[in-house]
């Protein structure tokens, strides 16, 4: 039947962009194209260079709608040469068509191909199948290339909503990881939440799933962004945004832009509008790090926002409504400083509503065994060290003795050097002065000549030797247990007493 090009070309688009979803719109073609084609059924191919394939994208008609094609590069290069619409079928005398043909079924069939490109890059095909040989005309031919441009565009809009899921599934997945990776340092699993900071963590399971302001106070390095953490992601905000700002680090000039955001025109080099921390912590958690540092206009504009919940973006006259939660830290005394002038007092009646102390390390020494371990087992991991070294004898002794003037930052850097000059271990921290409780400290040996070694030393060294013959398999067949002949229990009791790091703390 005689069928007018640009009738038909409107009607093909008309259809192909009646819906969103691919298939449900070539199903509409299909049925169109059945009425001037002989077609048993239709495919929408990506011509796939990652994978050197055509991939099935949609399908009408057929039993594998999502069969991947591979091709040998030699095929792969004779199509990615075609341009115009073309017939196969299985008796054609082409040499690359007669290779083609048995990988496609084309046995018994007719198969005519467009194909699609944009801006001359090959993207897929169109591909309409018939029964037997010959069943497609010239006049076929020129009539399904008027239409090679909307199936093009589509194909194209197709590929781009793929690549786009893509990426957000990736997104989502790095989300899920980082809020596991977040969550692992909330709650309980805080080290010392169960010993030197259980006080602190009863606070944070009081507070969190309320919606008001907390103060947390302590000296540097205490680890108060970890108790700002665990009190967002214990509070019914875990799912909304934590944003994290260290007042002390942003200039006094650009403090107001950066947290309460500006209007364009606002000042030279405010080419555009842009949303301030506190807009895009909207519905989650704002954590301002080193109040203290706050200049005198901004302690004006963080008030207004703690009384109002709305923000005024600077150049700007019209306020604008905020859902969040407010995390305040800082090491310096707020209260001498309002004496002082330096600290608005009405802004830190607002802020000190419930303070937490986070105590300094040398207050809560019981933990310090566990946060070394923890930070050998995170450092090695960071450095690529399979086999965590042992500690040495003696060694968490010293370091519980020791004052520790920089809190936890300080003990996590020392192990990081430690392990820099020792990677095989023993970890001896010997670099650490003594403490007062401390004697003379006894030299762990490894050598022979160098005189017999002490029980406790013989044992950890024979134990951390077992434990890289298995690489790091405490329990079960050839584990070191196994290989020492005790009770894997037993073994983890005296890996504890000597420091050993191992098993769930290693990886």
């Amino acid at each position: 039947m005689a069928v007018d090009k640009d009738e038909f070309f409107r009607a093909v688009t008309l259809r192909i962009c009646s819906s969103l979803q691919i298939n449900t719109a070539l199903g509409r073609v299909y049925d169109y194209l059945r009425e001037i084609f002989p077609i048993e059924f239709m495919l929408l191919d990506i011509a796939d260079k990652t994978l050197g394939a055509c991939r099935h994208i949609a399908a009408i008609g057929y039993e594998n709608p999502g069969e991947i094609l591979p091709l040998p590069e030699e095929l792969w290069k004779w199509v990615g040469e075609m341009r115009a619409p073309f017939v196969l079928s299985a008796s054609d005398q082409d040499k690359q068509v007669r290779a083609f043909a048995p990988r496609i079924k084309l046995e018994g069939f007719s198969d005519l191909a467009v194909p699609l490109r944009i801006e001359e890059e090959l993207i897929g095909f169109l591909i309409l199948r018939a029964r037997g040989e010959g069943s497609f005309t010239n006049e076929h031919l020129d009539l399904l290339a008027v239409a090679a441009e909307p199936f093009a565009v589509v194909l194209a809009n197709a590929l781009a909503h793929e690549a786009e899921v893509k990426y957000r599934d990736i997104l989502l997945d790095d989300n899920r990881f980082l809020r596991r990776e977040l969550l692992s340092q909330a709650g309980d699993e805080i080290i010392g939440g169960s010993s030197g900071l259980g006080n602190v963590m009863e606070m944070v399971r009081q507070v969190a799933p309320l919606s008001n302001t907390v103060l947390l106070m302590g000296e540097t390095g205490t680890g108060k962004e970890v108790i700002a953490n665990a009190i967002h992601f214990m509070s019914p905000r875990k799912d909304g945004p934590f944003i994290k700002v260290n007042c002390g680090a942003i200039p006094e000039s650009l403090i107001d832009s950066e947290l309460f955001g500006h209007e364009k025109g606002a000042f030279t080099g405010a080419v555009a509008e842009k949303r301030g921390r506190f807009e895009r912590a909207n519905g989650g958690t704002i954590f301002l790090d080193e109040i203290g540092e706050l200049p005198p206009q901004a302690q004006v504009r963080l008030l207004r926002v703690l009384q109002n919940r709305e923000v005024e973006r600077v150049g700007g006259d019209k306020p604008i409504p905020v859902d969040i939660r407010v995390i305040a830290a800082t090491h310096r005394d707020l209260g001498a400083m309002v004496t002082e002038n330096q600290f608005r007092e009405d802004l830190w009646f607002r802020l000190n509503v419930f303070p937490i102390i986070v105590p300094p390390l040398r207050q809560r020494r019981e933990d310090i065994p566990a946060l070394t371990r923890h930070f050998v087992a995170l450092k090695c991991r960071e450095f690529g060290i399979g086999i965590p070294p042992s500690i040495a004898p003696g060694a968490l002794e010293r370091l519980t003795n020791y004052g520790w003037p920089g809190n936890v930052r300080e003990l996590e850097n020392l192990v990081e050097r430690e392990l820099i000059r020792h990677r095989e271990g023993p970890l001896r921290f010997d670099s650490v002065p003594l403490g007062e409780k401390e004697g003379e400290p006894q030299p762990v040996r490894e050598e022979k000549g160098e005189g017999p070694l002490r029980l406790d030393e013989a044992m950890s060294l024979h134990i951390s030797k077992v434990l890289r013959m298995t690489e790091g398999k405490v329990h079960g067949r050839g584990g070191a247990a196994e290989l020492l002949g005790i009770n894997p229990s037993t073994l983890r009791g005296r890996m504890d007493k000597l420091g050993i790091v191992y098993g769930r703390a290693g990886k």
